[in-house]
């Protein structure tokens, strides 16, 4: 029997490395599992608020038209519809922009994944 003072032997050091290798890595996981979770409902909320967005605009860009269309019936159908499509185009032409500029400004997918796997890697010493 070992008196409670004496030093580990060399399979207990190696199972308590072991367990905090495991432990690390666990952490690690759960913290990709958490930003998975949350790039998924980042994904699922943009998906519904472009819909709705866009099926509010074609119905509303459908009936002004009609209605621009119907006013000019007589006198300047061609022109209305000629200037529709420009005015619609532009506007696709913006959306395509503005949107291109709201995902360059999202967070890189597991950013805090990556910093931590950084800080981890920053810990273990240089062999010389």
């Amino acid at each position: 029997m070992r008196s409670p003072e004496s030093p580990p032997g060399f399979l207990a050091s190696f199972r308590v490395l072991g367990e905090s290798l495991l432990a690390g890595v666990q952490d690690r996981v759960e913290l990709v599992s958490v930003e998975l979770q949350e790039e998924k409902f980042r994904l699922i909320q943009t998906f519904c608020w472009i819909s709705a967005a866009m099926f509010a605009s074609a119905m509303a860009l459908t009936f002004a038209s009609l209605t621009l269309v119907y006013l000019f019936w007589d006198t300047a159908r061609l022109a209305v519809l000629v200037g529709l499509t420009v005015v619609y185009a532009g506007a696709a032409g913006a959306i395509v922009l503005a949107f291109r500029r709201y995902l360059a400004r999202q967070p890189r997918p597991f950013a805090a994944t990556i910093a931590e796997l950084r800080e981890d890697r920053a810990c273990i010493p240089k062999p010389n």
